[in-house]
């Protein structure tokens, strides 16, 4: 049995671009726009080629997401690829050289907000579905598109629904269509987010009675915890990053005249496997301690916490690392795996005993800044590569070599004639 799909011709990469671009000019900034327009120009598209798709649902009933699953007509394990189709905010819009919902194609870029991150993703995703669809009886397993919104808010609302979703088959793997050639993240560093609630008595600030406010011992336990000693980077660590401590808000008082009796901080610790987040809640609880000890206050520090994730680092033989690194070889891409200093959706993942991989997409600019664009000459690569590395996962067979096309520069690439359109105005 052949297992070699069609790559993208110049008609199949202007129905990606034309779908992101439709994409794009939905503003759908996370916590500022309402989600239902995006959600529903993917509904319309999945409708309009009998793709099987549901709504995905978080608290309070918001729609946080769709789920797009084709089944196998074998027995397997099930996939999923993932593409947020929310945004970051557009900041200073007087500071874009055009509009953050532009959609438009200018010498090659696709431009606006959601262009890089994902909604290019989301894009060539939906039509790796439509293209596996037709043959789903030979898969093994089957393929999910999570199409995620509420994650640029950190709270990954799609992405929980999804995994709370009894009727949703888990995934052995996931693969996140976030930007970038040169490398994919195949493991974080960890966090651990408490509240730091610091006590004092209240006193009025001109009172000849000395009072140590709030604020005053708050900012004591900050010099605390930036003194605070962290294991580095141990010799032969497979984990390159070390443990990290910040204290990243701080919030107490009110007005001139009164010291306060309340001052919370946010404390963020990045945690690696040689520090937990056990000996993070340790080095929290000792800097506390020291605090009370050396300045009383009418009750102890509170110790609020926020969240904790793990840290997670993959190796490049497990899925699905394997298979999007064999693909981008097999496509004469040098693709480096990398960890990541911040957290992303795959330490979510990781708490659930998934393995994901975040990255591998086309060249951007501007991620979460001023002009963000998608360079489009590559999508035919990137798209061949998450093609066959699917393929491979559904255990199908591989395509040869010979089908994915190499890197093409600009002026011969199938999409070098969609950036001829007019620089907008």
């Amino acid at each position: 049995m052949s297992t070699n799909l069609q790559q993208p011709d110049e008609a199949r990469t202007a129905s990606v671009v034309a779908l992101a671009q439709a994409l794009i000019r939905q503003p759908s900034r996370a916590g500022i726009d309402d989600y239902g327009p995006v959600l529903g120009v993917l509904e319309e598209w999945l409708a309009a080629r009998g793709l099987p798709h549901r709504r995905l649902h978080g608290d309070a009933g918001a729609l946080v997401g769709l789920l797009v699953e084709i089944p196998g007509g074998r027995p397997g394990k099930w996939w999923t690829l993932d593409a947020c189709v929310d945004t970051a905010p557009y900041g200073d819009e007087a500071a874009w050289s055009f509009p953050p919902a532009s959609g438009d194609i200018v010498d090659g870029w696709l431009l606006g907000r959601g262009a890089a991150d994902s909604k290019l993703a989301a894009a060539m995703f939906c039509h790796i579905a439509a293209d596996l669809a037709p043959r789903a009886v030979e898969l093994s397993g089957g393929l999910a598109v999570l199409l995620d919104v509420d994650e640029h808010t950190g709270n990954f609302g799609g992405a929980r629904a999804c995994l709370a979703d009894e009727a949703a088959a888990r995934p052995a793997g996931v693969m996140i269509g976030y930007p970038g050639m040169d490398e994919v993240v195949v493991g974080g560093r960890g966090l651990w987010r408490a509240v730091l609630t610091v006590h004092a008595p209240s006193g009025h600030s001109g009172s000849s009675k000395t009072v140590i406010g709030a604020i005053s011992r708050a900012a004591h336990l900050v010099r605390l915890l930036d003194a605070a000693e962290l294991p580095g980077v141990e010799d032969g660590s497979q984990f390159p990053l070390p443990a990290k401590v910040s204290v990243t808000a701080c919030h107490g008082g009110q007005g001139f005249s009164t010291t306060p009796d309340r001052c919370d901080l946010n404390v963020d610790i990045r945690t690696t496997p040689g520090f937990d987040a056990q000996d993070a809640e340790t080095l929290i609880r000792k800097a506390v301690a020291e605090l009370d000890a050396a300045s009383p206050a009418p009750c102890p520090t509170a110790i609020t916490l926020v969240a904790t994730w793990p840290p997670f680092r993959l190796t490049d033989t497990e899925q699905p690392v394997a298979a999007l690194l064999d693909a981008a070889a097999e496509a004469g891409l040098a693709v480096r795996t990398k960890t990541a200093g911040p957290s992303n959706i795959g330490n979510l993942l990781a708490g659930e005993g998934i393995p994901a991989t975040a990255g591998f997409g086309v060249p951007y600019e501007g991620l979460h800044g001023i002009d963000e664009r998608a360079h489009l000459a590559e999508l035919p690569t990137v798209y061949a590569v998450y093609q066959r590395a699917v393929l491979g996962l559904l255990e199908t067979g591989i395509p040869a070599a010979s089908q994915i096309p190499p890197t093409c520069a600009p002026s011969k690439c199938p999409t070098a004639a969609l950036g001829k359109e007019p620089r907008p105005q």
